[in-house]
């Protein structure tokens, strides 16, 4: 594995965290079953992950940034390009629309006056649908940084986005 320049990779990643993955990929079999892994520190540190991240992830795990991307591209909650601060994931699953999850997802783009995939002037809030959270038992539902709320209805969204703005004002 080449060696991994610090003063490159600090912007992606915590020093300590990197150390930590070179050592656990040199200890493993199957050093490719990090890269969520990676991706995931990258992405918590950055915000997102940029190409730079891709081949920092490749270069730590003795991989090709094609075989990174194949994964990163795959998975819907690891960001290619840059996101708002709060990730709004809505469930789009049956189970969340037979509840109302349209009514849902149209009071959040009138709120938030963008369209999925879109993120807010203030850089705030992406919109963008999940296939399914699997939380059925609170549909519907959305999930913000790896926490859920639900059920939810026009109100609920309300106070929900005053939380967030303020948290973000903050």
């Amino acid at each position: 594995m080449t060696t991994i320049e610090s003063q490159t990779t600090s912007h992606l990643l915590d020093q300590h965290i990197l150390a930590d993955f070179i050592q656990h990929a040199g200890e493993i079999e199957h050093p490719r079953e990090m890269i969520i892994d990676v991706l995931r520190a990258i992405q918590l540190h950055h915000g997102w992950v940029p190409d730079d991240g891709v081949e920092l992830t490749a270069a730590i795990l003795g991989l090709t940034p094609v075989e990174v991307e194949e994964i990163a591209t795959f998975y819907d909650k690891i960001f290619r390009r840059p996101v708002g601060r709060f990730v709004i994931h809505l469930c789009d699953s049956v189970c969340c629309w037979t509840r109302g999850a349209d009514e849902i997802a149209a009071h959040l783009q009138k709120t938030l006056n963008i369209e999925f995939g879109q993120t807010t002037a203030d850089g705030l809030f992406t919109l963008l649908p999940s296939c399914c959270l699997g939380c059925c038992g609170i549909a519907p539902a959305v999930m913000i940084k790896q926490q859920f709320y639900g059920p939810l209805t026009p109100e609920k969204v309300d106070e929900l986005i005053a939380t967030l703005r303020q948290e973000g004002s903050a």
